[in-house]
């Protein structure tokens, strides 16, 4: 209900500790002066794209990189703004709930208010709903006294994620310019922020004097590309997911006579489950990203699986925990298929109970194959995202089934001669994303919420906010403001349905890349992790004391710092600018223009098309 939405909450004795933690300022956002280095132009990583992406966002295409500077930098050329009217802002939850998205708020609230006390927030009640119905909350201290810190979106709420059609933008052009508001803030996902960059698109061509600014907040992990290193509320979940990983490992070694089966969420990418993996060591893990890439059947991993199982009991281990993530279930060829011909179906109008009848001869061979509760699952409508309900589709139950009935089989034959195989099945859903936000979401989301508003204060539209350096403390984070639009790409291939039209631009979602370094320590502990029983329980989230500031182990191992190694880059042109002018010896600029020649023709190899990775 409408009159819950910022209501004061009854808290427990921690999460009344948890509200009076204050999150520090990186010093690039100290102050009441706001300091802008502007960068270079930007362009997309898939020059194949650049074309496609430029017609479509001609007001926001190539928009410059941005950087917040502290008050002792030196930089020629720095935009210093110390003038700050008052601002009216709206924020919206977009994206589903994820643990840090309150702190966004509190740092938006508490920036807006510093720099100049008659500026307004309005949160918009509801998600995308209560943005077109023009419902809002008016944000001040009091409401936020008892969200601070604390887990969920029920300060606002969140519905429907996306703002795509026709009148869906008009109705948000319209409580913008109703509610005269100066910026838009968009909070959520992969899909969320595909939506900012067409309605800061559509906003510039109508002059609408509101700027969109996105916040990469979403617990799957997926928004990340050069700019964003993570996402708000990965880090808890991952950290949450574990510790209830861990107790099951525990449980499955104490008993010794238990598979366990767990479904976590994700999503399309995998990144929960390889980070899960990583942090509480269970016997095995299915990423989505290896079956696509290996085209794996459904029988091919019931094979996988069980000859895990039989090399397990050849060692008299009886026991173990198998990791899936949700999206799973549509990186197997043939479920992505019989997936796809459901879905344009059921878009016909053609119900459920119809379904099967007008499937392909082979699509209805393996629905018909299917135990009856998998069927009625893939039988539902598809999500506002137009992807299948991931949620539901009990996977690991699936696998589980087959499983069993392989290993009966071997057993029967006598080609396996253990103990009788039990599976109990888990989904790991629901439990940990209303969890309280880990001390790094809360200081994330904190800080994205201030830098919200320098990129307003600033005057641009279409930005997200973006912190670099995450694997370090906060005093030493970068702070920036990236264009939506650099993030955008368009795939002519692969899976893709409904919100991923083929040909569109869209920020696509980062899948676990099966080159990188994250993906290598998994391959490298495959085996142990399968024989040997090496269970890692981390314990649960760490608000003080050791632990406390941790991060996943994947934004410690990959090499990230884009932004940073982008400043670097630019130190050395100019470097090299200053050494080579009108009046430096011969020798220096047959060397510059050697090294240059030799740079450029290797860059333009690397940036043509067929070697650029999306």
């Amino acid at each position: 209900m409408e009159s819950d939405y910022g209501v004061k909450r009854e808290l427990s004795d921690l999460q009344k500790q948890r509200s009076l933690y204050q999150p520090d300022l990186p010093p690039c956002l100290q102050g009441t002066t706001v300091r802008v280095e502007f960068g270079d132009r930007t362009t997309v990583s898939d020059s194949s794209g650049a074309h496609a992406i430029s017609q479509s966002f001609p007001h926001t295409y190539g928009q410059r990189l941005v950087h917040f500077l502290r008050a002792t930098a030196k930089v020629p050329g720095a935009h210093i703004i110390n003038d700050h009217p008052a601002l009216r802002v709206g924020l919206v939850f977009c994206g589903r709930q994820s643990p840090g998205g309150h702190n966004v708020v509190w740092g938006l609230h508490e920036a807006l208010k510093i720099h100049n006390p008659k500026s307004t927030l309005l949160g918009f009640l509801g998600g995308s709903e209560g943005l077109f119905a023009q419902k809002t909350l008016e944000i001040t201290d009091d409401v936020l006294a008892t969200y601070k810190n604390q887990g969920g979106y029920d300060l606002l709420g969140r519905t429907k994620d996306q703002i795509r059609t026709t009148e869906q933008v008009n109705a948000t052009m319209a409580a913008c310019n109703d509610l005269k508001l100066d910026g838009l803030v968009i909070v959520g996902g992969v899909t969320s922020n595909s939506d900012a960059a067409q309605l800061a698109e559509t906003f510039a061509e109508a002059k609408c004097v509101t700027k969109v600014v996105g916040v990469p907040v979403t617990l799957n992990g997926d928004l990340k590309n050069q700019f964003v290193e993570a996402n708000v509320g990965f880090d808890t979940i991952c950290k949450v997911n574990s510790q209830l990983i861990s107790n099951v490992c525990t449980d499955a070694l104490s008993a010794e006579k238990y598979y366990y089966f767990i479904r976590l969420m994700g999503r399309k990418a995998s990144h929960v489950a390889l980070e899960c993996t990583l942090q509480s060591h269970p016997n095995m893990v299915i990423l989505g990203e290896e079956v696509a890439a290996s085209k794996l059947t459904i029988f091919d991993l019931t094979k996988q699986i069980c000859d895990a199982i039989q090399a397990r009991a050849e060692q008299e281990k009886y026991h173990g925990v198998i990791l899936l993530p949700e999206g799973l279930i549509e990186s197997i060829p043939e479920f992505y298929a019989l997936l796809q011909e459901i879905h344009s179906l059921l878009r016909q109008g053609v119900s459920a109970d119809k379904i099967s009848t007008q499937l392909s001869p082979w699509a209805f061979a393996l629905f018909e194959f299917l135990p009856p509760f998998i069927r009625k699952q893939l039988l539902l409508y598809p999500e506002s995202d137009d992807l299948a309900q991931l949620s539901q589709i009990e996977t690991e139950k699936l696998l589980a089934e087959l499983v069993e009935a392989e290993m009966n089989k071997r057993q029967k034959e006598g080609s396996y001669k253990g103990k009788k195989f039990n599976a109990i099945c888990h989904f790991f859903g629901y439990q940990a994303r209303g969890s309280l936000p880990s001390k790094f979401d809360c200081d994330y989301a904190y800080v994205l919420g201030h830098i919200c508003y320098h990129i307003l204060a600033a005057g641009l539209n279409g930005y997200m906010a973006t912190v670099t350096n995450l694997k370090s403390p906060s005093n030493k984070w970068r702070c920036g403001a990236a264009p939506i639009t650099a993030m955008l790409s368009v795939k002519h291939s692969g899976h893709g349905s409904g919100a991923m039209k083929i040909g569109k631009p869209f920020v696509h979602p980062a899948t676990v890349d099966l080159r990188g370094k994250v993906y290598e320590l998994l391959r490298e502990n495959a085996r142990q992790l399968l024989l040997d029983d090496i269970y890692r329980n981390p314990g649960p989230l760490q608000f003080d004391g050791p632990g406390a500031d941790s991060r996943v182990m994947s934004l410690c191992v990959e090499d990230l710092d884009y932004m940073g190694r982008i400043k670097k880059l630019n130190e050395y042109l100019e470097k090299v600018r200053a050494m080579v002018k009108p009046g430096c010896s011969q020798d220096v600029v047959k060397a510059a223009l050697s090294a240059m020649s030799s740079i450029t023709d290797i860059l333009s190899v690397m940036s043509s098309p067929s070697n650029v990775t999306t």
